[in-house]
């Protein structure tokens, strides 16, 4: 358990883009010098809540009012979870409004792209004295609706291994839209591999947008090889959703065990030499050291080989 360890993501120089809760933005400027900010999802999911942000201000030098924002869904796939409307009965020079409103995904969505319609009306009120007529404009909101919460998990691995040495796997596990719970990792590995970690992790909950790495090393066979062969790892991931439904993802990483050769350069920058290992973090007057050292070894070992049969030769 201790050489498991979890750890952000960027501790490893491994990088995610972690999206905030909106995607995207529309702004414009309606008569009047009326500044509109809409943040809305980019994406959401069949049967949760997509927020729609409004912010408006305004900038000009007249009063405006019966400012009325009106949200539909043409083909029914978003539907208000209060109202469909933000209504703002006067806003004066230099004052602003911010809102919330609230659409929950129809479970008979389907998944693609769907439009909020948006119908913004105003009426400026000309020298702060006289309205003139309701001006009104539509723009529409596109949101990407999909089925299912995305959970991405990524396994790293060698792609060759070669008997009697240690190996790195590392599981990343980034959950994009919503927060998991009862999180088991169980890695199955194939006949005669063993792990320095655990092969079962458990996990209360991972955060969304807030990714995950497990990290093990993987001992091959002490038996060797003479031809190659394909070994393939099963992770296993069950977890909970936001919506208390249990899910389970699997995936298979193959990896080829092939015979050792003299010189075997690992993933992690470590180096093996014969039956000899150099971790990745031993110094360069060490590493030179090592096969200098083993070479004059086997020097010295043949030279007293050949001592001792001219000495029996003279015997």
């Amino acid at each position: 358990m201790k050489n498991t360890k979890i750890m952000f993501f960027f501790l490893l120089g491994i990088f995610i883009v972690v999206p905030s809760a909106y995607g995207g933005t529309i702004n414009q400027t309606k008569e009047g010098g009326m500044d509109i900010e809409i943040k809305y999802p980019d994406e959401s999911i069949i049967d949760r809540i997509a927020s729609i942000s409004v912010l408006i201000k305004n900038n000009g030098w007249e009063d405006k009012k019966d400012i009325s924002f009106i949200f539909t869904s043409q083909d029914n796939a978003m539907i208000p979870i209060s109202n469909s409307s933000i209504v703002i009965t006067k806003l004066s020079p230099g004052s602003s409004y911010g809102g919330n409103i609230d659409f929950k995904i129809s479970p008979n969505s389907n998944p693609g792209v769907h439009y909020l319609n948006v119908k913004y009306s105003q009426i400026l009120v000309s020298n702060n004295k006289e309205p003139l007529n309701q001006t009104i404009s539509d723009f529409a909101i596109p949101i990407v609706v999909k089925k299912e919460p995305n959970v991405i998990i990524h396994v790293t691995t060698s792609e060759t291994i070669f008997p009697n040495a240690e190996f790195p796997f590392i599981i990343n596990i980034f959950s994009k839209d919503v927060e998991i719970t009862n999180v088991n990792v169980e890695i199955i590995p194939p006949p005669d591999i063993q792990f320095r970690g655990e092969t079962l992790q458990t996990f209360s909950t991972i955060q969304k947008n807030s990714p995950v790495l497990i990290t093990s090393r993987l001992i091959s066979t002490s038996e060797e090889v003479n031809v190659e062969s394909k070994l393939p790892f099963y992770v296993i991931i069950t977890y909970t959703d936001d919506i208390g439904e249990v899910k389970k993802e699997t995936q298979i990483v193959s990896t080829i065990l092939r015979p050792r050769t003299f010189m075997e350069l690992t993933i992690d920058g470590g180096i093996w030499i014969g039956n000899f290992f150099i971790a990745p973090y031993v110094s360069i007057g060490t590493l030179v050291g090592i096969p200098a050292g083993l070479i004059i070894s086997l020097l010295i070992r043949k030279n007293q080989k050949s001592e001792k049969r001219r000495t029996k030769g003279k015997i």
